[in-house]
């Protein structure tokens, strides 16, 4: 959904690090984390409205809600589109020499997840329940034989039927939005896979604007100005990595996350 509204929208000439870039990626993710509190659940229990929810139509209303000058101060219904970093998350992917990719996140969750250890094995248990809502009556509320909303999404971008860049952004609920960052940073704005993966990141999140101390002082007044509530947080956002499958010229060309530990490695 995120990179459906913004693939409607011309490329900003300021460039990957400018206010109207964040601004719009700011508005988008509001709108589309709305929708995913409000439907996201277990598609075998309930019906989630993928098709609508991504269809071009739809995704062209919540993009004509985005104003390009101020931020939005009122949010349509989920469903709507007209009006009248998680520590214990880990990302790695490998490509091997015939081609074959893997892209895994692995996560516990909340702080060392279920705190059960599967014996003999060395596996905790993650506490994944922690994503249903205590709501009677929504899509995600807790059940039996249900599985909650979670957050693990491991990317692979795939071109012709073929797998050429595996990548993944982990950070809990930033994850989306990390991921489409990253791959705007790379295929819109044309950084290189290390450049896409270190450029500044912030994050809409419980009304705020949540920035990291790298992102610009004169880039955070002017999201000010548009209206956007700018939150400096402490911890970074995210972590990535990604490797780029070069069929042409038989190479590979990874990128690993500066924010925490990792590193990209041939072999």
């Amino acid at each position: 959904m995120l990179m459906g509204i913004l693939g409607g929208f011309e490329t900003p000439s300021e460039g990957p690090l400018s206010a109207l870039r964040f601004h719009r990626h700011i508005e988008a993710a509001r709108l589309v984390y709305r929708d995913r509190d409000a439907f996201l659940a277990d598609p075998t229990q309930v019906d989630v409205p993928v098709a609508r929810l991504t269809s071009p139509d739809y995704l062209a209303g919540l993009r004509s809600l985005i104003d390009d000058t101020k931020a939005m101060r009122q949010m349509p219904a989920p469903g709507e589109a007209m009006l009248p970093p998680h520590k214990d998350t880990v990302y790695l992917t490998v490509v091997d020499r015939d081609g074959n990719a893997c892209s895994l996140i692995n996560s516990l969750f909340e702080s060392f997840g279920s705190g059960i250890l599967a014996e003999g094995s060395g596996v905790m248990l993650q506490n994944r329940g922690f994503g249903f809502r205590v709501e009677r009556g929504h899509p995600n509320c807790i059940a039996p034989n249900k599985r909650p909303m979670h957050t693990i999404i491991p990317g692979m971008v795939m071109q012709n039927g073929e797998a050429v860049m595996p990548y993944g952004v982990m950070g809990g609920h930033f994850q989306p939005m990390g991921h489409s960052l990253f791959l705007t940073n790379m295929l819109e704005f044309g950084l290189d896979i290390q450049e896409a993966i270190d450029l500044p990141r912030l994050f809409p999140f419980k009304g705020k604007v949540q920035i990291e101390r790298s992102v610009p002082a004169d880039l955070v007044d002017r999201l000010s100005r548009m209206g956007h509530e700018m939150e400096l947080t402490e911890r970074p956002h995210g972590g990535g990595q990604a490797i780029w499958i070069d069929r042409k010229r038989g190479v590979l060309v990874a990128g690993s996350e500066p924010r925490k530990d990792g590193l990209a490695l041939g072999y």
